[in-house]
């Protein structure tokens, strides 16, 4: 510890004002009042002893003051592995996960049901093909918006409106179908139904901010919420298909509507967990829109390399079994390049990271591009299946450091709006990767619609790396007072 005084001589620790120069402890926050004052949480009154009273060779690495209880414990926390048991533990979790949960399943019902009730009413793949690409252009496109709306006039007054809105757009584009209405008004219909799908995942993260505010469980939470999409687009696409198959080929879009309608405003009702938006004049200079901040324009672009994985995939898959006689193969194989996304979701979840996460996210993209671009070689099951599930496994690593991210580059109030922009990229990389592949397999076959997996992610790994400086953290500065002396400087290292 070296304190530094300039042009205050005779000060005592007593009499002075200072400015605290935060240490470089990640995750460093203002703790309880320290004497009616506000202290960092790693500071006690050992600040002001004497350097030649410490062995500077026995004091702790981690950012903290030395001879302190708080800094050893600030050391063990830093150096302890996050797991998620401690995660779920956190108070009030549950309250917002598990209608989470709920609400955020119909989001993966309704792509799967709009092609299947539409293909049954026309008779075209083609049409529902459409009708599917118009609402994930229309979600994602429209989904930031939604967000920046949720972070400036808090998540409620945004949710409950949109699950109405969406509800009732899901029924008309139902009933349009049914009544074997022309194209292009199943086509108007799409854009509400898809422009008002509420954007739960990212509002769930949004919360997971606020209750784990520079805590070393963040990436915990990231890699959590990332398995439990995975899970989501495991389950919902079953369901809305066993639904339109068995039931009624409407029943599919009926179940999403009324489950987002449910789900949305049981989400809504948690109050209590939602992100603030009684802000001080401060936080509002800082309020600004999160497309603004150079590394999320940096990751939007990264994410739509990992879209662009989805959709290919899903095409590509698809033709292969077709081309080798084995149509019911397309579920074992995206089912393996799925389970290799939550396996890996759940051990990257489970790891106390050293490396910084920019340095995770170069590796996670070049592994990524590396193992996608085998996949358009592979001419047996065996092997397109192995590649698949190491693609997999390199998708959710790479996700959960985007988000991660998020946490460092951009203030409390745009994150709801930054994590929509990062969904929104995966979705419209995924609409633009279907429709290239589909062209592709359909004019070149033999497994050509693979190079959009391959192209999409060598693009996205250009990116990060051309542009790597733009994903450092945004500078935190903080001032305590203290006594009624000078304001200098005091210099941690």
């Amino acid at each position: 510890m070296v304190l530094t005084f300039t042009g205050a001589p005779a000060i005592t620790p007593c009499t002075m004002k200072a400015h605290l120069i935060e240490p470089t402890l990640p995750d460093a926050e203002l703790a309880r009042p320290y004497g009616g004052r506000e202290v960092p949480s790693a500071v006690d009154p050992g600040i002001y002893r004497s350097p030649r009273t410490e062995d500077s060779s026995r004091r702790p690495r981690t950012g903290a003051l030395p001879g302190s209880r708080k800094a050893r414990a600030v050391a063990s926390t830093v150096t302890s592995r996050p797991g998620y048991g401690q995660l779920l533990r956190t108070r009030g979790a549950w309250t917002f996960l598990l209608p989470g949960f709920a609400a955020r399943q119909p989001f993966a019902m309704l792509t799967v049901s709009i092609v299947l009730l539409v293909q049954h009413t026309t008779g075209s793949y083609g049409a529902a093909g459409a009708a599917a690409a118009v609402t994930g252009v229309s979600m994602a496109v429209f989904a930031p918006f939604g967000g920046r709306l949720a972070d400036r006039y808090g998540q409620r007054v945004v949710l409950i409106p949109g699950v109405v809105i969406h509800a009732m757009s899901g029924l008309t584009l139902t009933a349009l179908a049914l009544s074997q209405a022309p194209l292009w008004a199943l086509l108007v219909a799409a854009v509400p139904t898809g422009a008002s799908t509420p954007q739960i995942g990212p509002m769930v993260r949004a919360r997971w901010g606020v209750k784990l505010q520079g805590s070393p469980l963040m990436s915990t939470a990231a890699a959590f919420e990332s398995v439990t999409d995975e899970l989501t687009f495991v389950v919902g696409p079953l369901l809305a298909t066993a639904l339109c198959t068995t039931v009624d080929p409407a029943a599919g879009l009926v179940t999403e509507a009324s489950l987002t309608l449910l789900g949305g405003l049981l989400f809504a009702a948690q109050k209590s967990t939602q992100p603030s938006v009684g802000l001080d004049g401060h936080a509002r200079v800082e309020r600004t829109s999160a497309l603004r901040i150079p590394g999320v324009r940096v990751l939007i672009v990264a994410f739509l390399g990992i879209g662009a994985v989805f959709g290919g995939m899903q095409v590509s898959l698809a033709a292969f079994s077709e081309s080798i006689g084995e149509p019911g193969l397309n579920g074992v194989l995206y089912g393996t390049f799925a389970a290799g996304n939550m396996l890996s979701g759940l051990v990257c979840g489970a790891i106390a990271w050293k490396a910084a996460p920019k340095q995770r996210l170069i590796v996670g993209y070049t592994a990524l591009a590396l193992t996608a671009s085998g996949l358009w070689a592979a001419h047996s099951v065996l092997v397109l299946a192995g590649l698949g599930l190491l693609v997999g496994m390199c998708i959710a690593p790479t996700l959960i450091t985007g988000y991660t991210l998020v946490d460092s580059l951009v203030p409390a109030g745009a994150r709801t709006e930054a994590f929509t922009w990062l969904t929104g990229a995966v979705a419209l990389g995924q609409a633009a990767a279907v429709t290239i592949a589909g062209q592709l397999e359909d004019r070149f076959g033999d497994g050509t619609g693979f190079l959009v997996p391959m192209g999409g992610t060598l693009l996205a790994l250009a990116t990060v790396l051309a542009l790597r400086s733009r994903l450092a953290a945004r500078p935190h500065s903080r001032t305590v007072a203290r006594g009624v002396g000078h304001r200098v400087p005091v210099a941690v290292d």
